[in-house]
């Protein structure tokens, strides 16, 4: 087997990884990979693979059990990731996402009349993309309005390097100083709630929820879940507006079908967003506990492990035209079943919220301009580096 230097592939490969990984997929559904600083992985490119992969309990999230103060459900295994997940997705069901929807419709249409008023052209991630979610999120928190702006900054720094042409995004000096400012930040605010009168938001509930057995969450791992909440729920979901209303622009059919029916189209539509470029392109780490096999690959363990997301959702093997964004797919007997937001144990608890946030904010946009067009070469756009997220720092429109 042949070890593939991801970083040889140059910026190109940040603009559209897809046919990297349709050449990777074509040799095979596993690689071994290695970055220009040495560091090594193996990488699933397959859908099967990745599916049984990603619900895998021959792979762990984390070699050794983690800190109280760093644990949270992102980097734990059952038993403890039992019991943190029991005592946080009663937060995020069905029924308060939908509680939340008015509201969040509201911000959309306050941040819509500011890019408008008076304007014809406007760049989204910074008017839509980026404070829409960020804005809901610490709403849901109860982040202070003065302290929104800094949130912002904090979690673009965690999950995106300031460096260009960065694959090693958690090596940066950014993501280590912003995750320190965020900590610091959480932690106060956090003591600040424990010693005030509940107010209905998130922490507050956090702060007293207590299982059947009376178990509960410690200050630390409150911390740490509220942190990893942060900074999974805003980025991804920024970026899935973005890259679903590019996709909608470089498509005018597509888009030409939607507007004609839109409220019977949305879900579906935000679904192929998910599965044509969606917000998140590689898993998270996984570990191997002892060697493992995904089709003629044999891992051995005690390696790093992670799933490609973008790859999957091209997969031939499971999508019939997979490079083709079809609304419709799903609703005309085409095989579907993307992984974006993960699957197994470790599937999104954030998942209903980010897509009722983007089918708002998409239908919104459109309906609010009707004309809507790309005001860029999308030859210049300019992507983010790296191999965690897949967006653009800006997207500019007219209309």
């Amino acid at each position: 087997m042949v070890t593939v230097d991801l970083s040889a592939y140059g910026p190109g490969f940040f603009t559209d990884p897809y046919p990297y990984y349709a050449r990777l997929r074509e040799a095979g559904p596993v690689h071994e990979i290695v970055l220009a600083d040495g560091d090594r992985f193996w990488l699933i490119v397959g859908y099967d693979e990745a599916r049984a992969a990603l619900a895998d309990p021959r792979l762990a999230k984390s070699l050794d059990p983690p800190s109280e103060d760093e644990r949270h459900v992102l980097i734990t295994d059952p038993p403890d990731h039992t019991r943190l997940r029991r005592l946080v997705s009663r937060e995020f069901t069905a029924r308060r996402v939908e509680a939340m929807r008015p509201r969040v419709q509201e911000i959309t249409d306050g941040l819509l009349d500011e890019m408008v008023a008076g304007r014809r052209r406007a760049d989204l991630v910074p008017s839509l993309g980026s404070p829409l979610p960020i804005t809901v999120l610490c709403e849901l928190l109860g982040v202070p309005l003065a302290d929104r702006e800094d949130f912002r900054g904090w979690t673009e720094r965690v999950l995106v390097p300031a460096e260009p042409d960065t694959i090693a995004w958690w090596k940066s000096r950014g993501f280590a100083q912003a995750g320190m400012a965020l900590t610091d930040y959480l932690k106060n605010m956090i003591e600040d709630k424990r010693r005030s009168t509940p107010t209905g938001d998130l922490i507050s509930s956090l702060l007293r929820t207590t299982a059947e057995d009376n178990d509960r969450l410690s200050a630390a791992e409150l911390h740490s879940m509220v942190f990893i909440l942060i900074v999974a729920g805003h980025e991804t979901t920024a970026n899935l507006i973005t890259n679903g209303v590019r996709a909608l622009l470089a498509h005018p059919e597509q888009l030409a079908a939607l507007r004609t029916d839109p409220e019977g189209l949305i879900d579906q539509a935000v679904e192929e967003m998910l599965r044509y470029d969606g917000p998140v392109e590689t898993s998270t780490k996984r570990f191997t506990l002892e060697a493992v096999r995904y089709g003629a690959t044999k891992i051995p363990p005690g390696e790093t492990l992670l799933v490609s997301i973008a790859a999957t959702g091209r997969d031939p093997a499971q999508f019939e035209r997979p490079d083709t964004f079809d609304i419709h797919r799903g609703t005309t007997g085409t095989r579907s079943g993307h992984v974006a937001f993960g699957h197994g144990i470790h599937f999104c608890l954030g998942a209903g919220l980010a897509r009722m946030e983007s089918r708002v904010a998409i239908l919104t946009l459109l309906r609010r301009c009707p004309d809507l067009a790309l005001d860029i070469d999308p030859a210049g756009l300019d992507w983010l580096p790296g191999i965690r997220v897949r967006g653009v720092r800006s997207l500019p429109v007219r209309w």
